[in-house]
């Protein structure tokens, strides 16, 4: 079967992942997709820096979502690809960092599969990998961490969640989404037993210009976000590994004394 990524196969759509935000992460197959895509619907996180590779006669349509304040629903988006590759249309759907990671690529790939088109899925660089990378922060260490583990910190009845074991010695987790409910997110680990003491990464524009790292404990994360007016986008690192990220050039560190946990 010749791939999709074929200039000669119309009526498509290429869900592409266009990394955490630095346009030079991207893949080559991204880049190849871009460059023959006709419509490219395109979520708000993208930068601009990654049109770049877009032709000038492709239509370009965002559906940027804010939270509470949603300009398409998701049933409209996949609604909106679908008729667009009913015409003919080679489909871009560009979304930040990687579809299948917090990205709702797959409810696109079921709408795309059940009105019986072709879909094609190009990876990007997690926004986990990128902006942890940059922070030189080791999500796995052989002698810190043998598990990672990765939640979305927005989801309807956080507190109801099971986390138990997601957060602690030899473990790491990473929280999307999870600036605005960061305090909740910290009480809610600690009350289901994390060392309040557990050092935390808050790593804000990742891969951006205007990136920052800082380095709190899990007990005063939500003074810190608070105190330092982090803003989305941005992830957590919950884990040993984090006091091995490089301090001096990469992080600011915050953290309240262990000491007074103790």
């Amino acid at each position: 079967m010749a791939s999709l990524l074929d200039p000669d196969a119309r009526g498509r759509v290429i869900l592409v992942g266009a990394g955490p935000g630095d346009p030079d992460l991207l893949t080559l197959k991204a880049v190849a997709a871009l460059q023959s895509a006709d419509v490219v619907v395109h979520d708000g996180l993208v930068d601009d820096r990654v049109f770049v590779h877009v032709p000038a006669t492709a239509q370009r349509i965002s559906v940027a979502k804010k939270r509470d304040r949603h300009t398409l629903s998701q049933d409209a988006i996949n609604a909106l690809i679908v008729a667009h590759v009913k015409t003919g249309a080679i489909v871009v759907r560009l979304k930040g960092g990687d579809p299948f990671v917090f990205g709702r690529g797959g409810e696109e790939v079921e709408a795309v599969r059940a009105a019986g088109l072709r879909v094609e899925v190009i990876p990007g660089v997690s926004a986990a990998l990128g902006c942890a990378a940059e922070a030189m922060l080791p999500l796995t260490h052989r002698d810190w961490s043998s598990a990672v583990s990765f939640v979305a910190g927005t989801c309807k009845g956080l507190a109801e969640q099971n986390w138990a074991g997601l957060a602690g010695h030899g473990r790491t987790l990473v929280v999307y989404m999870g600036v605005t409910a960061a305090r909740a997110i910290a009480d809610k680990l600690m009350a289901d037993g994390v060392d309040p003491g557990i050092a935390v990464a808050v790593l804000e524009r990742g891969t951006l210009p205007g990136s920052r790292a800082m380095r709190t404990l899990l007990a005063d994360l939500g003074d810190l976000v608070e105190r330092e007016n982090v803003l989305s986008p941005a992830i957590l690192v919950i884990g040993e590994v984090v006091l091995l990220s490089d301090a001096e050039n990469h992080l600011k560190t915050l953290a309240v004394q262990a000491e007074a946990f103790s």
